[in-house]
């Protein structure tokens, strides 16, 4: 069994980069004039109710969420149990034996069936795709869901999806591909005429259309591993942040508490080049909800790090029956 490692951009760190790191009873999509209105599209701060912490299932795009049906009923459930969002993982490959899912196939499946749930991509290692490609993905699946979609993004984690595949390795390189890939996205979604010449990627005059629902543009999260700095300005510079902890001193990934949390927003704070809220999306202990959202989180993430083949009923059942409030 490959070992699989969440692509969050935890490799640019302060030495890899230059660059600064409610449903309706049919289960149909919100009209979009009706989403217009009640999510404050006009903002981007990652959903509705601002101000309220939240609440989001986290699950892979392999194992037994590879059959995007199977999804889709899972999100359709979660909605229905009352959380607030479901995000997944993007991963291309974790081993031959494994079974995996295209993560935008999946959303895509999910929206189709959900009709108030936000729709995370938690996160999409930029660096590995083409930026005019995720352009696409990203509009259809706003389009799709009534303006619901999060992107999350990062650089990649080391490991084989990189290096199977004879992807960039290179962590310096990875952060400024990710900083033009977010430049070109962006420029797109616009639906003006955009062009961009940078180090890794060129792209001659052109327009897209349609355009996202939301306005100005789809909430962006970038994803972070605390302590390393960059990523939480690069962040900062974005729509949310979505952390890990690490101790480079135990080599050992960390518990996320209410003090670690704090650490991390108040640096994001300091460099924080907008008026609007940063949302701080962490995988939290639920029991604790009210300390992390004390602490600065916006969106308390609940899931597994799974072991393929390995069931979780507990787990489902806890999750059907709903978040705390």
């Amino acid at each position: 069994m490959a070992t699989v490692i969440p692509q969050n951009g935890a490799e640019d760190t302060d030495e890899g980069a230059d660059a600064p790191l409610g449903s309706p009873t049919s289960g149909g999509a919100v009209p979009r004039r009706r989403l217009l209105h009640s999510c404050r599209t006009d903002t981007v701060v990652g959903g509705c109710q601002e101000g309220r912490l939240r609440f989001c299932i986290d699950v892979p795009n392999f194992g037994r969420w590879a059959n995007p049906q199977d999804f889709a009923d899972f999100a359709k459930e979660v909605e229905d149990a009352g959380w607030d969002g479901i995000s997944v993982w993007d991963h291309i490959w974790v081993g031959d034996r494994s079974e995996v899912a295209d993560p935008w196939v999946l959303l895509a499946a999910a929206a189709m069936v959900t009709g108030r749930i936000r729709l995370i991509m938690l996160v999409t290692p930029l660096p590995r795709r083409h930026p005019w490609k995720l352009s696409r993905e990203c509009v259809s699946i706003d389009l799709l869901s009534g303006g619901r979609l999060t992107l999350g993004v990062g650089s990649g984690a080391l490991g084989p999806e990189f290096a199977r595949f004879h992807g960039e390795e290179d962590l310096r390189t990875r952060a400024e591909m990710l900083d033009e890939g977010l430049e070109i996205l962006t420029g797109l979604w616009t639906g003006e005429p955009y062009e961009f010449h940078g180090k890794h990627y060129e792209l001659e005059r052109v327009a897209f259309k349609p355009t996202p629902v939301q306005r100005p543009r789809i909430p962006i999260w970038v994803a972070a591993m605390w302590p390393s700095k960059r990523p939480v300005r690069r962040a900062a510079r974005w729509d949310g942040v979505a952390p890990i902890f690490y101790s480079a001193e135990d080599d050992e990934y960390l518990e996320p508490t209410p003090e670690l949390v704090r650490d991390l927003a108040e640096y994001a704070a300091r460099h924080r080049t907008s008026d609007l809220p940063l949302d701080i999306a962490v995988g939290c202990d639920l029991r604790r909800a009210d300390e992390f959202a004390e602490a600065g989180v916006t969106w308390c993430r609940h899931g597994w790090v799974p072991e393929i083949g390995l069931d979780h009923e507990d787990w489902m059942e806890a999750v059907l029956s709903g978040p705390p409030r």
